[in-house]
């Protein structure tokens, strides 16, 4: 093994490795295959300034960005592509849209939809109703290794369950007759905004970055966040036991990322 892979596995899983710089060029660095998971929110369109360097982002560089994450993804990895959508003249752009397709066209599946549902999204006043969502494009190479869903109470439905066939008809898959004290969370997950003191514009909530990590990975994988930000994948990562590379091209944000990590104590 080389390069940023190698540096990872070598400190026995603790050490995150931070990169201050262009992730299109750090990603060189990174071994083919060798990323579990990458949890990341990329710039959404125009809707944040990221102190002036929106001028570095636009459709040439996401494409290439899906394209080597598809490279250095580990067979049965997955990606969460974390995004949304400018308004434009009263109009969404439709960039999330194109941004999954793409990753489709570069080997990637569409593994699932999902939806962050924010709590207490700003109150906007137009023409649509109000915006409170983001989408969670979950990619996987291949059919994904892992998946340790999480399970929420169920609030003891009691009795069997329907599903509709493609006739229209509907049959039993269950029994019923006892209560069901858990069942799969939905695709749809609730958070507050995410909030820290290191001045970012769009700071992930910690507890959506946690549960993806959960679900996807396991404890000893490597996970990537490309746009680094304010930190939040790699204190998660820091909390569960996962190996972690953040890059982070703005010097501001890279050193309170930095910080912030440094002081995330280990698990006990």
């Amino acid at each position: 093994m080389n390069g940023i892979h190698e540096k990872a596995q070598a400190q026995e899983v603790k050490q995150p490795t931070l990169i201050h710089g262009d992730c299109l060029g750090a990603m060189r660095d990174i071994q083919d295959g060798s990323v579990d998971l990458t949890v990341t929110s990329p710039p959404y369109d125009n809707l944040r300034t990221y102190n002036g360097n929106n001028d570095q982002w636009g459709e040439h560089v996401w494409r290439a960005v899906i394209a080597d994450l598809y490279r250095v993804t580990a067979q049965g990895g997955v990606v969460v592509w974390v995004v949304g959508d400018a308004t434009i003249r009263g109009s969404e752009t439709g960039t999330s849209f194109r941004q999954a397709l793409w990753a489709m066209e570069c080997g990637f599946n569409l593994h699932d939809t999902m939806i962050y549902q924010k709590k207490n999204p700003v109150p906007y006043h137009h023409n649509r109703y109000q915006p409170s969502f983001e989408y969670m494009f979950v990619f996987s190479k291949y059919k994904p290794k892992t998946f340790s869903v999480i399970r929420i109470d169920s609030k003891g439905i009691v009795g069997g369950s329907k599903q509709r066939e493609a006739d229209g008809s509907t049959r039993k898959f269950n029994s019923g007759g006892a209560a069901h004290p858990t069942k799969y969370k939905t695709a749809i997950w609730e958070y507050s905004v995410g909030s820290d003191r290191s001045g970012h514009p769009a700071v992930f909530p910690l507890q959506l970055a946690t549960d993806h990590i959960l679900s996807w990975s396991n404890p000893g994988d490597t996970v990537l966040d490309p746009f680094l930000g304010s930190g939040t994948t790699g204190v998660a990562c820091k909390n569960l036991g996962r190996a972690f590379i953040g890059i982070e091209m703005d010097a501001d944000y890279f050193a309170a990322a930095s910080a912030r990590i440094a002081e995330t104590p280990w698990p006990a």
